[in-house]
């Protein structure tokens, strides 16, 4: 009787212990599941890096709020980057990303393009993605463009607004389509202003033949703004960090004649701090033209994600869609209001921005 007692209260012990290591070995099991049904999504930069405080950053924010709102960690299992310091490495670091058996390879950079091709084609049932190009007839890769010259002529309408010289410059990265649609986007918007205003406002072009020269940025920039221009637009990735390194040094000697630089791609407000002789904070950042690479990262990660990648279409972000936007930045307020009146022209339809160089 004793023993049977004692074995009764050994057994009501010991089921509890029981009961809580079934629920914990079920808790992990569902963790498992979930992080297995997550697909794993990986970005190649291009040759500027992925702290380029622009096209390259705003990409893998974009991957980073996606592998957050999943529950994923980076690494292999959730999503990661490989950096390319060179075009060179564009082919040895998507093979990289092939060995590391991610579900999905995200291209970025229209300089990557025909990495991407070429491996798509040599591994049909891979996932790819190219951000900033098109690739066409390509069933395992799904394009992202984005139309750039709707984006610039809000610039173009800012910079007109603003000047007190009458003359605005821009720097273009590598001359091509795309930077094309920054270029002409923004000389429209200058040039429509400036009708409007009664002006004559003059656009100086120049082009740095790179992307990730920041010398050469400078330079350029040194000298649209020794001709009279006192806002530069610079669509030139980069670069363009030598463009606010004159911008700055430009304010700080001579603070009663301020330089403006409008940003691209990501809101670069911050690029633009400095102090004045004073020592008092102040910023050079007139506007940022933000084209959401993120969010296009984002959604095509989540499609994959849901079964439903779209590959061999091209998707396309424009105002619209909130593909892109001009922040308000340090623009006045009769600029903002006249830059959301041009906004809402464009979305209905009423405003065409052409997007070719005639």
């Amino acid at each position: 009787m004793k023993n049977s007692t004692k074995l009764s209260f050994l057994l009501l012990l010991a089921s509890p212990i029981i009961v809580l290591t079934g629920c914990n070995q079920t808790s992990a099991k569902n963790l498992d599941k979930k992080s297995q049904d997550v697909k794993s999504v990986v970005m190649v930069t291009d040759a500027n890096g992925v702290d380029d405080k622009s096209f390259n950053q705003s990409a893998w924010e974009g991957l980073v709020e996606w592998g957050k709102a999943e529950g994923v960690n980076k690494g292999q299992q959730g999503y990661d980057y490989i950096q390319s310091n060179d075009p060179s490495e564009f082919t040895t670091n998507i093979d990289q990303a092939l060995s590391s058996n991610f579900n999905t390879i995200v291209g970025v950079g229209f300089l990557i393009r025909d990495a991407i091709e070429q491996s798509a084609k040599q591994n049909p049932e891979q996932q790819f993605a190219i951000i900033d190009s098109v690739i066409e007839n390509q069933p395992n890769v799904v394009s992202a463009s984005f139309r750039e010259n709707e984006v610039a002529y809000l610039a173009g309408v800012a910079a007109a607004m603003t000047t007190k010289t009458d003359k605005v410059g821009f720097i273009g990265g590598e001359e091509g389509a795309i930077i094309d649609r920054f270029e002409v986007g923004y000389e429209k918007g200058v040039k429509d202003t400036a009708a409007k205003l009664g002006k004559d406002i003059k656009v100086d072009i120049k082009y740095a033949a790179s992307f990730s020269d920041p010398a050469k940025g400078k330079m350029l920039a040194a000298r649209i703004y020794h001709d009279g221009s006192d806002i530069i637009y610079h669509a030139s990735g980069g670069t363009g960090a030598g463009v606010f390194q004159e911008a700055k040094a430009l304010n700080e000697a001579k603070p009663k004649h301020k330089v403006w630089v409008i940003g691209a791609d990501k809101d670069q407000t911050e690029d633009g701090n400095y102090r004045d002789s004073s020592g008092k904070e102040q910023n050079l950042t007139l506007t940022s033209a933000v084209k959401r690479v993120g969010a296009a990262v984002k959604d095509i990660a989540d499609k994959a994600n849901q079964g439903k990648f779209p590959g061999g279409e091209h998707l396309v972000y424009g105002l619209e869609n909130d593909g892109l936007a001009l922040i308000d930045g340090n623009m006045e307020q009769e600029v903002i209001l006249a830059v959301k009146d041009a906004h809402k022209k464009i979305v209905n339809g009423e405003l065409k921005i052409p997007s070719e160089k005639e």
